[in-house]
């Protein structure tokens, strides 16, 4: 059994540690906060982008766009790019876990493909790099602060459509995996195919009404179409990082809840060990001062 000095240290250690896991979880709590309203308030802009491409793709139904289409190649191995979103830091439960595993599945479903990854966070880069798996590139610290940066994310989508669009090269597909933000205690690895964005699907004749009645484009339908589906994946790949750091930091305050939970259970388990040491103690002391007198 282990000393009363043994299990007094023991008991403050632990108290150290759940002011630690409780103020982590007061800081991603507050941070979480700030990420859902981003999540929001990008919400909108996505939603208006994709009715003026509607709109600009009822003005041009017989558009066609690399970025729409693909390079429209017969090949028995296509060259896709994975790009993966995982944090720069760990403590968040499983989420960096499911995240790695939903890319390791994603990888032997496309065994038949040549597939490269670009790697959006360090926790990723760190497994992947030891892994012998292709990596095409690197972005590390992007979202260490629970912030995302705009210009960072705008980028690694240039950087994907140029991949994407390189003749010496040419990549098929590109799809992104990020952790899709449901709630605090809930958090998704999602998988969506980033480029060629597909033709956009819409009502022809609701379109041709509303065009006439909200738009007046001063350039070409297919001018604004070209401009757009750039602007399109940046906002993508933005809202994928807003996700991501999102779910991060949900899933870190759900970690950090639980660790100070089971830290309580550990000083309580702790405290009554100790004090029955002590009471042990306490009784055999009476009990030799008690026989002594006896002896006496």
């Amino acid at each position: 059994m282990p000393s009363l000095q043994d299990l007094r240290r023991r008991v403050k250690a632990v108290k150290n540690m759940r002011q630690i896991t409780k103020a982590m979880k007061m800081v991603a709590a507050a941070r979480l906060r700030r990420a859902q309203e981003r999540v929001t308030a990008a919400r909108p802009y996505t939603a208006k982008m994709m009715q003026i491409l509607g709109d600009a793709a009822g003005r041009s139904p017989d558009y066609h766009d690399p970025l729409l289409t693909g390079h429209q190649r017969e090949t028995s191995r296509e060259n896709v790019v994975l790009a993966l979103v995982t944090p720069d830091k760990g403590l968040c439960g499983g989420f960096n876990t499911n995240l790695i595993k939903a890319a390791q599945d994603f990888l032997r479903q496309n065994t038949g493909n040549n597939v490269e990854m670009v790697l959006i966070g360090r926790k990723g880069a760190d497994f992947f790099r030891r892994r012998g798996v292709s990596i095409r590139r690197e972005h590390l610290n992007l979202t260490g602060t629970g912030r995302v940066n705009a210009a960072d994310a705008t980028e690694v989508a240039r950087q994907l459509i140029a991949d994407f669009s390189s003749e010496d090269k040419p990549v098929d597909r590109i799809f992104i995996l990020y952790g899709e933000f449901k709630s605090a205690l809930s958090q998704r690895p999602t998988v969506e195919q980033l480029l060629p964005v597909g033709r956009i699907e819409i009502d022809k004749d609701e379109t041709q009404s509303e065009i006439l009645i909200d738009y007046l484009y001063e350039q070409p339908a297919t001018v604004i179409f070209s401009e757009l589906l750039p602007k399109l994946i940046e906002n993508q790949v933005y809202h994928a990082m807003l996700e991501s750091v999102a779910s991060e930091l949900g899933a870190r305050m759900a970690a950090m809840d639980s660790a100070s939970k089971n830290a309580s259970d550990v000083i309580d388990r702790l405290t009554l060990n100790m004090n029955r040491v002590r009471q042990a103690k306490i009784t055999r002391e009476i009990i030799e001062v008690v026989s002594g007198a006896e002896a006496l």
